[in-house]
């Protein structure tokens, strides 16, 4: 099962880290990074880079597409040579597949008209206005396209990936591989749950950090 992680400039490390790491696990999957330009790609921080082992051209067909969010995305919203591979890959893909404003590319390229999605809380009223329905799930399924929330809940998209398409004792089994039993210091993984001031503090940085992405761009 060939998996196809993209990459793009200001991508968010987690969104394909995580799922990596867990669909990694299984002996039948094949990895392979793809950015429009095969080399290395900066994250959203400009603190780490992947590398991307192929161009767009190069991977065709994967059986599983992996895209990640990240203050990128909004420079690739009306990115046509991105966007017509998406939609070209999605064609033959068994699993499509998106984390955090990954969604956001999804809706961009036509694949979540009227569709329930998710993505990060904060992104929810632009990936409405792409045609999408947002809803608050942490994976949302809609025919073979899975969307994930924020960052960390790539992990749970791909244990739920894996537990379609093998089982629950191989979602079990990769589970406890990675040892994923989170237990957080805190409990405002959500902005149901979250201080209302933290809730505001960090729609605050969130929306200065992606004017700033979108003016560099």
């Amino acid at each position: 099962m060939q998996i196809a992680y993209l990459l793009y400039d200001r991508f968010t490390a987690l969104d394909i880290t995580g799922p990596h790491d867990v669909l990694n696990s299984l002996p039948v999957t094949e990895s392979v990074f793809v950015a429009e330009r095969s080399g290395p790609v900066r994250n959203e921080s400009d603190t780490l880079s992947l590398v991307a082992d192929a161009s767009l051209t190069e991977v065709p067909s994967p059986d599983v597409l992996v895209i990640p969010g990240g203050f990128g995305t909004r420079a690739l919203l009306e990115h046509e040579p991105l966007l017509d591979w998406i939609r070209s890959v999605h064609e033959g893909t068994r699993y499509t597949t998106s984390v955090c404003t990954g969604s956001l590319l999804l809706a961009a390229a036509g694949l979540l008209d009227g569709a329930p999605a998710t993505t990060h809380w904060l992104a929810r009223d632009l990936l409405g206005e792409l045609g999408a329905k947002p809803v608050p799930g942490r994976v949302v399924e809609h025919g073979k396209i899975l969307t994930a929330a924020g960052v960390s809940s790539g992990i749970d998209m791909a244990l739920r990936l894996i537990q379609i398409e093998f089982g629950d004792e191989a979602a079990q089994a990769v589970q406890l591989g990675i040892e994923y039993d989170p237990e957080p210091p805190v409990d405002a993984g959500s902005p149901e749950k979250a201080p209302q001031p933290i809730v505001e503090l960090v729609t605050a940085t969130y929306r200065a950090q992606d004017s700033g992405t979108q003016s560099d761009a």
